[in-house]
């Protein structure tokens, strides 16, 4: 009792009695031990790992970019004319053909434009020869004195006022007839009709803005798309070998809408976000895009052929790199440092760290350390070229 109360007392003491308990408590409990320790990872069971060997393939580079399908034409069909509408000729979400008739305005006061139009020139030309024949007879008495000079001159004025005259008639005539065509509306480009904006009956005008119906062509589409700022020395390189193929994808990047290629790159950066815009055109054979429409833009700049590729799922960051793991033959694994390139789809171009044919783990990495032992459940069947995009 008195030694306890010393050890209470002194707290030095009692530290030490405490440590020499605890390695006591360690020295005879060697099963517990063993258990909190677990297994190390390079002896006893085998990890089970996917494996892939590095091949090598024809490897699609692209830039990835946002943006918005456009109708390769937009037109909003108007009336030219004043006039009640008397037809409408199209339906509404219906594939239209250029020329084709879409509305008509009624034609009747027109057409009694040109009627009069053409009346007032066959009556200016009847008193053009009258003119011209009292001209005529002029001209053959003067030389006898039987005509004064001041009469011929005025029959020459008269007859050149009659000509000019029926050159303003045929003016008349030429608006009038243009008039009268315009109540007949139809398309003037082959494109897909909107909703009807206007019903049958209703007066429409020159001066309506919102028109009667918007016609919109969708083969061929175009999309305009953004890429930042850097890639524009890149594009412009591959501009400058040939045609830059750019595939529409959608959203989640699972399927090819369509595949076309860049027209255009916008002659600004836009200072705010960093970008520069491109326009590119689709021929859009089954409609899968629609003008309005997001869709993920896919520019193929080059084909890197017969380069040695991994999966991307093979590579891991380390605070060295990039670095994979590789089986050997002895079922070990063997961290390597990787020298990277390009990544494309699921694949990754490594230029360095690992030989054709050597086999690299894509699953389980995190319960992996140089030395532990594997075995192999899936290995990837040889693939073939990754992707099948020529440039």
């Amino acid at each position: 009792m008195d030694t306890f109360r010393r050890l209470i007392k002194n707290p030095r003491w009692l530290g030490g009695a405490l440590a020499l308990l605890a390695a006591a408590v360690w020295l005879w409990l060697p099963d517990r031990r063993s258990d909190a320790a677990g297994p190390p990872h390079n002896g006893g069971g085998e990890i089970a790992v996917d494996v892939a060997k590095a091949k090598r393939a024809d490897v699609p580079i692209y830039l990835d970019g946002l943006g918005t399908i456009q109708a390769f034409n937009t037109v909003t069909v108007t009336a030219r004319v004043d006039g009640e509408l008397q037809k409408i000729a199209f339906e509404e979400g219906k594939m239209v053909s250029k020329g084709e008739l879409l509305a008509q305005i009624d034609p009747r006061p027109f057409q009694a434009a040109l009627e009069l139009a053409m009346a007032q020139k066959a009556k200016d030309e009847a008193q053009l020869q009258s003119a011209k024949a009292d001209l005529e007879r002029y001209v053959t008495l003067a030389p006898e004195n039987l005509a004064s000079k001041q009469t011929l001159d005025a029959q020459k004025a008269a007859v050149a006022g009659l000509e000019a005259q029926i050159k303003g008639d045929q003016a008349n005539i030429d608006n009038a007839r243009t008039q009268l065509q315009y109540t007949t509306i139809t398309s003037p480009i082959q494109g897909r009709t909107g909703i009807r904006r206007v019903d049958v009956g209703n007066n429409v005008r020159a001066t309506d803005t919102n028109g009667i119906v918007v016609v919109t062509q969708l083969q061929p589409i175009s999309l305009i798309f953004t890429l930042p700022e850097d890639s524009l020395s890149v594009i412009g390189s591959a501009l400058s070998t040939g045609t830059v193929t750019v595939e529409a994808m959608s959203r989640d990047g699972s399927k090819e809408l369509d595949r076309g290629t860049v027209t255009l790159v916008d002659n600004q950066i836009d200072q705010n976000t960093g970008t520069i815009r491109l326009k590119a055109v689709f021929p859009n054979p089954q409609n899968k895009l629609w003008p309005g429409q997001y869709v993920d833009a896919r520019v193929l700049l080059r084909m890197d052929k017969g380069a040695l590729t991994i999966p991307s799922a093979a590579v891991q960051r380390g605070p060295d790199g990039m670095f994979t793991y590789v089986v050997k033959a002895d079922s070990t694994v063997e961290m390597r440092p990787l020298k990277v390139g390009e990544e494309s789809g699921s694949v990754m171009v490594v230029q360095g760290g690992i030989s054709e044919g050597e086999k690299v783990v894509t699953s389980n990495q995190y319960r992996l350390q140089p030395g532990a032992h594997v075995k192999v459940t899936h290995e990837a069947p040889n693939q073939e070229l990754v992707g099948k995009t020529e440039p």
